[in-house]
């Protein structure tokens, strides 16, 4: 099939499926005698992996490692499963970051909202709410 059609098959853009050739998540396709990509069926499913891996927070890095066990014939899945460890532990120390900004944010705004309401502005060199 022509990259026009596993586009729509796939649901990814033809100059997307273009980038995973170049950065080897998609293997290069076999040409036509005119030089058209021509894909073979499994090519759909590779992208469907690719988009799922995506979608559960996989780096395109991460997803060609995986994409390479597949390719050397062994099962990825113990891979992918400390991955998805990973991930989730990287992703609760983001969370737990963002709340502690979240309650400094919240602190500064009480602190702004205190001396805007005593009308008496401290000095500062740039702004006397982030300084403070």
């Amino acid at each position: 099939m022509r990259i026009g059609e596993l586009a729509q098959r796939s649901g990814v853009e033809p100059t997307t499926i273009r980038y995973y050739e170049r950065i080897g998540l998609m293997p290069d396709p076999a040409r036509t005698e005119s030089g058209y990509r021509d894909y073979a069926e499994e090519a759909a499913d590779r992208l469907g992996f690719i988009r799922a891996a995506q979608s559960v927070g996989l780096s395109l890095g991460e997803i060609r490692e995986t994409l390479a066990f597949r390719d050397r014939g062994e099962a990825p899945c113990r891979h992918v499963a400390a991955l998805i460890e990973r991930n989730a532990a990287e992703l609760r120390q983001r969370i737990a970051a963002l709340q502690a900004m979240q309650r400094d944010l919240d602190r500064l705004a009480r602190r702004a909202r205190s001396i805007s309401a005593t009308g008496a502005v401290p000095e500062a060199a740039f702004c006397h709410i982030i300084e403070g």
